[in-house]
């Protein structure tokens, strides 16, 4: 075969003039003869797009270098033309099954990452840009000199726990359609988050309080209304406190805070009351010239790539420098994906006492994951690997370059700290896309310029986002989804016409012009995630704990087994209580797009008479998290849905970029004996966006319903029964002994039951059987009967979650005060004794225990058999007054 040939220039660039490997601007064959610097070689291998092969020789024990600076050390010799790879690359490329010819071992190192030691002896202050004698205006809503100025307005529905979440969505739906009708009105929307939903203080507190703080006074925010359900540490009482401590201009945001406390669809009807009440304040608000010093932008990162450092981030770096020439802010972020960049970040800062605080905060990050048993190195996700960033170091030289050289590192601030006082901001965040953004948020920030390699979609609520893609071959792919071809730079157009146009966007977006993720119409909101360790724990400790055998506990001789049967769909040797069709995200940023398709899908009636619905199941892992006994806590969680009982079909989508992608599960599958081939397999980012994916979807569903039989009903005995069991709040005697007088029936009778560990629902069983957990959560029993599962959470969202991965098909949950948010997938029966709570949420609830304790148990179990033949769906699902969560476990921190 001829020896291909070509110039340097047309398939490498070098990001540095120093650097001693390249980036391959496209797919170079084995063998392609390359001419560079008056000599040529021949590569060794065949490299990716965005991979990495040498220039000039490297010897053994000799640095790697990107940008000028070292992210590996040769093992051995490394000759012009020979493809670099770690072990961490060859891993995941072999992961992803591409089609190469891989070198059999690695021929370089990370480097270790030591921490960064500033010489204090020579250290001197940097300058700033110098100021524009005249700044410019762009056209927002003026919100006083405390708050700022506002490049949209919005309503905002606050759920300020995870438990109010799902209210905020549900009012944001009733009144969608709303602000079309207010002139001056952007929208009406809804902020929803997984943190708070445990009734014992979080260790992120004060970081939640923080950031809901910088919410409730956001400038973009032309009224808000914060709703809690008066549980737990976190109240709208505790966060006005807060803020009237620290000085938050609440008084001068029109505003309310609500508890929840009747009925779902009372207290919707006061939502509605308070928002509507607001439509003249806020719809009278009106665009007027606003100098560019009000302009906070925040600087994020998602899916990068190689080129994300040549192209993307050096373009918003043009942008952030070019706004602080006007008097404006820029908000850097994201510690751990910094690490091993800090000389560079330091290179030009404002005095020593910055230095020395962004120094700490690398730290005290390094410290919070090493609580946990993890390292910095653990970043990268597979989309990142797969597109040429083999290690943190190169992805942190990278990250780093959203920072132009010639700008001053100003200030270094804590998660949502707020931005008040013009510059170049540092503040500390996980590498987590969504949690970063929405502490940039609550800092202030009214414009997202977010940059791209892989095509990250995510939007924010009431923020804009403008996404930069760093190629133009991703852009061609995504551009429906994108809105700025930073690849044009790698293309041959300067820089300097491109700073300029996207500045000129910037303007323009915080003028009103709307992003393409704002006509999209899709954003999510992860505030950064509760972690467990507060100091680190002992070896022993982190060590992941063995699953339980999966046996069910024994039960005495004389328990009453019985004849009921439900009606079930057959489903192979046995029955289900349900068919639906499963779209399950690999990640958090796919979890949107997984609604919005599942809400398609039964809009249009796919799949009836063969499914009962469509169900999607959104959470927040699979990005910018820890791996070891969290990730493997939450893959198990992942196959116990794909495999559940009550589902038909199943399909995953991936966001394209995410440590758990398609691949991933591919492989988990396997390892479980299940046949990847019996799924449906999507990609947002690979199949081209949205529209394109949701046919992609939409196509396979169809060809998989074709060979399925049509959904019908018959008699089924109690050992296919499976139900979970819970309650909330203390048990009075009667309610207590009907529930384990239920639990013990089913499981007797060769059905399965599964409690959660220290859920009051055991209390009826104490004494009568010896209890112990006997699955670890989300585990699937090895035989039916009577299990307990552990629960390394107190929050009832990430145990419901716990409970349907175990393979229960109904839930049955008493409850004292407010109802609890449904499951998505498994219907949750809610039923109560209490007097009060039958009094205010009567109408929520599925079982109204009254009368004389006896009958109870015999209603409780007509209820679980009438949802197990689906003759009765849970009254809060229907209103859609449910979630989904998955739980991280003791070692999960966000990274």
């Amino acid at each position: 075969m001829r020896e291909r040939a070509a110039d340097f220039e047309e398939v490498g660039r070098l990001p540095g003039p120093r650097d001693n490997v390249a980036i391959a601007t496209r797919r170079l064959e084995a063998g392609t003869r390359v001419r560079c610097g008056g000599s040529s070689f021949s590569l060794s291998h065949a490299v990716l797009e965005g991979h990495r092969f040498a220039v000039s020789r490297i010897g053994e024990g000799e640095a790697l270098l990107s940008w000028g600076l070292p992210f590996g050390w040769a093992l051995r010799e490394i000759r012009p033309g020979e493809y670099v790879c770690n072990a961490r690359i060859l891993r995941v490329l072999r992961e992803r099954r591409v089609d190469l010819d891989l070198p059999g071992e690695p021929n370089f190192r990370d480097d270790p990452l030591r921490p960064y030691v500033l010489d204090e002896r020579n250290f001197g202050p940097g300058e700033q840009v110098p100021r524009h004698e005249r700044p410019g205006t762009f056209m927002g809503y003026g919100r006083g000199a405390a708050r700022g100025a506002g490049t949209r307005n919005h309503i905002v529905v606050l759920g300020l726990t995870s438990r109010t979440g799902p209210y905020a969505r549900a009012l944001e739906r009733r009144l969608a359609g709303l602000a079309a009708g207010v002139p001056g009105l952007d929208g009406i929307v809804a902020v929803a988050h997984t943190e708070g939903g445990e009734d014992r203080p979080p260790n992120n507190l004060g970081l939640l309080l923080r950031t809901l703080a910088g919410f409730m006074v956001h400038p973009n925010a032309g009224a808000v209304l914060a709703v809690d359900d008066g549980r737990g540490a976190l109240t709208g009482g505790a966060l006005r406190r807060y803020m009237k401590e620290r000085g938050y201009p609440l008084r001068e945001v029109p505003h309310r805070f609500m508890t929840l406390r009747g009925s779902f669809a009372g207290e919707l009807r006061r939502g509605e009351r308070a928002v509507r009440g607001w439509l003249g304040e806020a719809g009278s608000a009106r665009r007027s010239p606003q100098p560019l010093s009000r302009l906070r932008l925040a600087l994020q990162c998602g899916g990068s790539d190689a080129f994300s450092g040549v192209s993307a981030n050096p373009l918003v770096a043009w942008v952030a420098r070019e706004l602080l020439r006007h008097g404006g802010s820029a908000n850097l972020a994201e510690t751990d994906e910094l690490i091993g960049a800090e000389r560079y970040v330091l290179e030009n800062v404002r005095d020593l006492a910055t230095a020395r605080r962004f120094l700490q905060t690398v730290e005290r990050f390094r410290e919070l994951v090493g609580r946990h048993g993890h390292t910095a190195e653990g970043n990268p996700s597979g989309g990142n690997n797969y597109r040429g960033l083999y290690n943190i170091a190169i992805k942190s030289i990278g990250a780093a370059r959203k920072k132009d050289p010639g700008v001053r590192l100003d200030y270094v601030i804590p998660y949502a700290g707020r931005m008040d006082a013009p510059g170049y901001y540092f503040m500390d965040s996980p590498g987590n896309d969504l949690e970063s953004v929405a502490g940039q948020v609550a800092s202030g920030a009214n414009v997202i310029f977010f940059t791209t390699g892989n095509g990250s979609i995510t939007n924010f609520p009431f923020v804009p986002t403008i996404k930069v893609v760093s190629t133009t071959g991703r852009y061609r792919l995504l551009a429906d989804e994108m809105d700025v071809n930073a690849g044009a730079y790698l293309d041959g157009t300067p820089m300097e016409e491109l700073g300029r146009d996207a500045f000129d966007l910037a303007v323009r977006v915080a003028s009103g012009e709307r992003t393409a993720g704002e006509r999209a119409g899709h954003s999510q909101v992860s505030i950064w995630r509760n972690w467990r360790q507060t100091s680190r724990p002992s070896p022993a400790a982190l060590r992941e704990p063995p699953e339980p055998d999966g046996r069910p506990l024994p039960l005495g001789e004389r328990e009453e087994a019985g004849g009921f049967s439900f009606e079930g769909v057959r489903k192979g040797e046995g029955y289900a209580a349900d068919r639906v069709g499963l779209i399950m995200p690999t990640s958090l940023c796919a979890g949107q797009i997984a609604l919005i398709i599942a809400g398609r899908l039964n809009g249009l009636g796919v799949g009836e008479g063969k499914l009962s619905r469509f169900v999607a199941l959104p959470h927040t892992e699979g990005c910018g998290v820890s791996g070891g006994h969290s990730e493997r806590l939450y893959a198990r969680t992942v196959l116990g849905y794909l495999s559940h009982p009550s589902v038909g079909a199943a399909l995953l989508l991936e966001h394209g970029c995410e440590k758990t992608h398609n691949d991933y599960f591919r492989a988990r599958l396997a390892e479980r004996g299940l046949d990847p081939g019996d799924f449906g397999w999507a990609s947002i980012q690979l199949d081209g966006g949205i529209e394109r994916v949701v046919r992609r979807v939409e196509g396979w569903f169809g060809e998989a319903l074709e060979g399925m039989g049509e959904m019908e009903r018959e008699p089924a005995g109690p050992e296919h029964l499976r139900v979970g069991l819970h309650a909330e709040g203390p048990l009075p005697e009667g309610t207590a002994g009907a529930l384990a007088q239920l639990a013990l029936r089913v499981a007797a009778s060769g059905g399965t039951v599964v409690i959660p560990e220290r859920s009051p629902a055991l209390e009826g069983l104490r004494g009568r059987v010896p209890l112990r957990a006997t699955l670890a959560y989300g585990q699937r029993p090895a035989a039916p009967g009577l299990h307990v599962m552990e629960a390394p959470t107190g929050d009832w969202m990430e145990i419901a979650t716990g409970l349907g991965a175990a393979g229960v098909e109904v839930m049955l949950a008493h409850v004292a005060g407010r109802p609890l948010r449904a499951h998505r997938l498994v219907p949750l029966l809610q039923a109560s004794s209490d007097a009060e709570t039958l009094y205010r949420c009567g109408e929520d609830l599925d079982v109204a225990l009254r009368g004389e304790p006896s009958g109870w148990r015999a209603a409780l179990e007509r209820a679980v058999l009438e949802a197990a033949s689906g003759r009765r769906f849970p009254r809060l699902a229907r209103q859609g007054y449910a979630g989904f969560q998955l739980a991280r476990g003791p070692l999960g921190v966000s990274m």
